[in-house]
Order: C-alpha cells, then structure tokens, then sequence
C-alpha cells in the first residue's frame, strides 16, 4: 500500500535519473488553470523542473471560469488543463459542453469547505454544540442551518448560496451536506437547469474569486468553493467556514487534469511526459510529511499563479484551517496531493460524480449499473497513469512501494461521509436509493416537479 509519509532514500535524491520522455509529439503546450491553491501540481510541475526534465515547454495561462476553460480545451486552444473532476464525465456524456475529454491523472483531495456570512453564522450558532473548549463542536451539520433556512422562508426571503460550476465537486459536495441535514438543495431538469426546482435554498454558480466579494455585498448568504477563498472570507472579516469536504467525505477528489481524448490518441508519449511531471509534483507538495508547503506557498501567492496574500494560503495549505477568527485547528490533510493514491484515476470516483448528476437531475432518467461503469472507463484512465508511475519508477524518481496500482479501478466501498451512508461504485443505482433525499429509480423531473 501507499505510505503516507513518503520518505525518499538518500541514494534516490542523490542520484536521480534525469531521462526526458523519448518520442514526444508536441512539447511546446500551453496549460490552462484556475486560481485556486489545488492548481499547485501544474505550478511545482513548471518551477521545479520536472515539465522540462520531461522535454516539455509549458506556458500556464489562469482562465476566467471553468466554461471557459473547458470550450478551450475542447477547441484545442488549450492542450490540457486543471479540471474539476465533473467536468470530463459531463462533457463525454453531453450534460453542458459536449466534448471526448480524458483524464489520466487525478490532482488531489479534499481541499474545499462551505462558508456562510457572519450574519448566518450568528443564527446557526444557537444550533451548535459547543466543545470542552468552549468552540464550536466540528463537524458542523447542516441542520444547524436548517432552522435558519426556515425563518428566511418564514419572512418570504429567499436563501442564496454559491458554488463555482453545475458539474463541480463544490456544487455536489454543498448537496450533499444540505441534504444530510434534511435541507432539499433542489433539482435539474431538462428544461430548467437552474437546479434549484423545490429547493428550499437557491444555489448559483458564482467564480471562485469572486466569492468573497459577492458574499460581502450580499447577494449570497454563503458558497462553496476551494481555497484560497474561504480563508480569504475569515481574513476580511466577512464570513466564517462552517465545514470542510474532509468531513463531508473523507478523501473526497476534487480536480484532475483533463485533455481531449483526441488529443491523448495523438500523443500518447506527450501524455506520457505530462503525467510524469505531474506525478513528481504531487510527490514533492507531500513528501517529507509536507515539508515544501511553504515554499509552494511562496510559488502559488504569485500574480501568475494563485495570487492571493500567501498567508491566507498557508492557512490552509501548511496544515491548518481557521474557521473563526482566531479558531485555527489542525487540518494536516486539508489538502493532499499524492498520499492516500490521490493521483490515481479511480473509477469510482468517476461513478461518484455520475450518480450526483442522476440523484439531483442532470441526469434524467435511470441508467443502468453497466451504463455508469462503460462511461467511467471512456473517461477515467488508469492505465495511462500506471505506464507514467513505472516509468517515473524507472527513472529514479519513485519507489514501487510508493504506489497502490488498483487492480480493477475501484476503490473499497465506503462509509466515511457525514451522513455514514456507503458508497460502493460497484452498485450506484443501490446507492442512489438509498439516500434519503434525492431522486430515486423511476424518478423524473418535468413541470417544474418531481414526478
């Protein structure tokens, strides 16, 4: 199995094998992110070294939202790019942008929380225990928020939340938590994509370095989103983090680096090199039990990268995370980038996105248990990513024992959500019914109802 503390050997640091990939077919690329802290492999990939290492000339461009990014990458304006995990999986099977894009790769865990204005927060904390420290009790439910929900209703206000994309990771995750706390974050259908069809709060897509701003001026009462941009809230003094997706699913993933599956056919030895890269990153932000954090702070709070104050991105990336002001509690896997198998491409992970879409509409009809295992292996592609790790093996830059090559791509079912309901990709349909709220087997939505 993966070892979590990644120790390399002396011998290994000091005698790397510098090998570039042999029969590269494009090596000038241009790379395409968003400013959030978890674009930090394509970053360490480029300062490090080890894009070029690989023979590969790469130009990172930050994009103006996700749509953007991904009819980019699509019209082959951009060679690849830091994805949401949803993205790929939407876009091979129409639902937005329709597009063959593939992911050999897998960027990280965990890394995003659910934040709420200091007003809402104020209300929510008569619902909070309260620890023997006198701090709030971690995790925070969502039937903390329920009540006050309610008494927006009560007075005919509407609830806003934001979240950065309808395929996101950010978007699921808030449903998800809403629901586990008996809150309807409403539902898609083919004719209103809005999603927000008999929810009792309504959620919009807001870009993620807007959302402080848009929270602070009030037209959203909080959102979901990665960092930098809660802790950038607890920092200007405008909201309060309530939860991180570590305790809504433990280890959840979160971004993976997508391509077209067209442009994988054509350069299957620039995939290669990429991947590598990509690989070595992800070793170094989490060697040594997160020794280089700091100096990938330094790298990502540049205006190219991230941008933001780098201390507001230390808070979360060095292994903490503040909720209040001043309530700052250990999070050393905040965020992770290769322990735990964060790079590998499971299958699973890809069914996990699907069956969100079909629980919350996007979806619109019942699939079939096969329907979602045939779409996940179109997209998700592990056995590019193995040929990467042997080879990143064979070049000194890893050891075998670091790596858990999955033998059929899924991973092990499991409970670790806030709701304690298991997860096994194998059996999605069982899955989805069995949450509590959320469209069933049989269920459509049309008319503006669940029927």
């Amino acid at each position: 199995m993966l070892r979590t503390s990644l120790l390399l050997s002396v011998a290994l640091l000091a005698h790397p094998a510098f090998a570039e990939t042999a029969g590269i077919e494009k090596d000038q690329l241009t790379l395409g992110f968003i400013k959030l802290t978890d674009m930090a492999p394509l970053a360490i990939a480029k300062e490090k070294g080890f894009f070029e290492d690989e023979g590969l000339y790469v130009t990172l461009e930050a994009q103006s939202n996700w749509k953007v990014l991904l009819d980019r990458v699509i019209a082959g304006e951009l060679d690849g790019a830091h994805m949401l995990a949803g993205q790929p999986i939407a876009a091979t099977i129409g639902y937005g942008t329709k597009g063959a894009v593939v992911t050999p790769f897998s960027m990280d865990l965990n890394g995003n929380a659910i934040t709420v204005s200091n007003a809402v927060w104020d209300e929510m904390k008569a619902h909070v225990p309260m620890g023997a420290d006198g701090k709030p009790a971690h995790p925070i439910p969502a039937s903390a928020l329920k009540p006050v929900v309610e008494a927006y209703a009560d007075r005919g206000e509407a609830f806003n939340l934001g979240m950065v994309f309808p395929v996101s990771t950010h978007n699921y995750e808030l449903r998800y938590w809403l629901a586990a706390g008996g809150l309807n974050p409403g539902f898609y259908s083919p004719e209103d994509v809005s999603g927000q069809i008999e929810g009792d709060v309504l959620i919009s897509v807001t870009p993620p370095p807007q959302m402080p701003a848009t929270l602070e001026a009030g037209t959203i009462l909080g959102y979901s989103v990665g960092e930098p941009w809660n802790q950038a809230a607890v920092a200007k003094g405008i909201g309060v983090p309530v939860i991180t997706d570590a305790d809504i699913w433990k280890n959840n993933p979160e971004k993976v680096f997508g391509l077209t599956a067209q442009f994988a056919e054509e350069n299957p030895n620039t995939v290669l090199a990429l991947t590598k890269a990509l690989i070595r990153a992800a070793i170094w932000l989490d060697e040594n039990d997160n020794a280089n954090r700091a100096e990938a702070v330094e790298i990502l709070a540049r205006p190219e990268y991230v941008g933001a104050d780098a201390a507001v991105i230390a808070n979360s990336m060095t292994g903490t995370f503040e909720y209040e002001a001043g309530d700052k509690r250990a999070a050393p896997d905040f965020n992770v980038f290769f322990r735990y198998n964060a790079t590998f491409p499971y299958y699973s992970d890809a069914v996990w996105y699907l069956t969100q879409m079909r629980r919350w509409g996007q979806i619109a009809e019942d699939k079939a248990d096969g329907w979602y295992d045939e779409t996940a292996k179109s997209v998700y592609k592990p056995e590019l990513y193995k040929a990467a790790a042997e080879a990143v093996i064979a070049d000194g830059h890893a050891t075998a024992e670091m790596f858990d090559f999955d033998a059929d791509g899924y991973r092990e079912p499991t409970a670790e959500f806030i709701d304690g309901v298991t997860y096994d990709g194998k059996t999605p349909n069982a899955y989805i019914d069995s949450l509590t709220i959320g469209l069933k087997t049989g269920q459509t939505v049309s008319g503006g109802a669940v029927n």
